[in-house]
């Protein structure tokens, strides 16, 4: 494999060693970033984070690297626990530090009596409510004029997306969910069916509000592909040894609106209904 980056020094030393575990695992196993996402389910971009360190691997991407590489799981598993503890508490401290320093304590002026402060809180609050708030002689607010006027802002404001989620909605379509940060711990199953041995699936991510199409189980000739009315992603497995194909995805907001069609090499077909 290339050369990776150096891990950063300010890596708590359990999820140091939980990564280089994983380093190691990948490095024996002769895995390309390519053959590795396409064994695993969890894209390029992905594994990139979890081996550089910069996001901690979520569990359902350790099961499918033990099992692609004949690892047991149990032993990746128990290191994986220790690094999760490490990395909540580490997650906890950056919290506190960036509430620490939005406080800025205000010191209590000296030589001037408190009921003092309190009464020129009041007086400016009236004033403030007097101002903002001029009515009409019909007792509707007058609206304020002049080149000084400023909009009242929104009521509602965009929610920021969770860590590495690179895109939301019909951004989404047509990317790969690994790569954009919509799989992992974001994902669900909404939908399966079984064609011959493999199994085709529905995988939907509400963070990201897509949906796309998998087949597990499957071998090279096999194609799935999901449709959302009257749009359409498609994958095929090509490489012998790869056993799981998905599609891009495809923004929807219902999943049941999301259909899943496997078409297997042996001509034998099937979708989720």
């Amino acid at each position: 494999m290339a050369r990776r980056k150096e891990l950063s020094d300010e890596l708590d030393p359990q999820v140091r060693e939980f990564v280089e575990l994983l380093r190691g695992v990948v490095d024996r196993a002769g895995l390309t970033p390519r053959t590795l996402a396409d064994r695993t389910g969890y894209g390029r971009a992905s594994w990139e984070r979890y081996l550089d360190g910069r996001q901690l691997a979520p569990k359902g991407a350790i099961a499918a690297l033990a099992e692609a590489t004949d690892t047991p799981a149990d032993r990746l598993t128990a290191a994986r626990e220790p690094a999760e503890r490490a990395w909540s508490r580490a997650e906890l401290r950056n919290a506190g530090t960036r509430d620490a320093l939005r406080i800025v304590p205000t010191p209590e002026p000296s030589g001037r009596p408190r009921w003092a402060l309190f009464v020129a809180g009041v007086m400016g609050a009236v004033t403030v409510v007097v101002g903002g708030f001029l009515l009409t002689g019909d007792g509707d607010p007058k609206p304020m004029s002049g080149p000084d006027r400023t909009p009242p802002p929104s009521a509602t404001s965009p929610t920021a997306p969770p860590s590495g989620v690179l895109c939301g909605g019909s951004a989404c379509t047509g990317q790969d969910a690994e790569e954009m940060g919509c799989s992992g711990d974001l994902v669900t199953t909404a939908r399966s069916a079984t064609v011959g041995a493999v199994v085709v699936e529905v995988r939907y991510s509400r963070t990201c509000g897509t949906a796309w199409g998998r087949i597990v189980q499957a071998t090279p000739g096999d194609s799935v592909r999901v449709t959302v009315g009257t749009t359409r992603q498609t994958a095929r497995i090509t490489t012998t040894g790869d056993t799981i194909a998905y599609t891009p995805m495809i923004a929807v907001p219902n999943p049941a609106r999301a259909t899943a069609c496997a078409e297997l090499a042996s001509g034998e077909t099937g979708c989720t209904g």
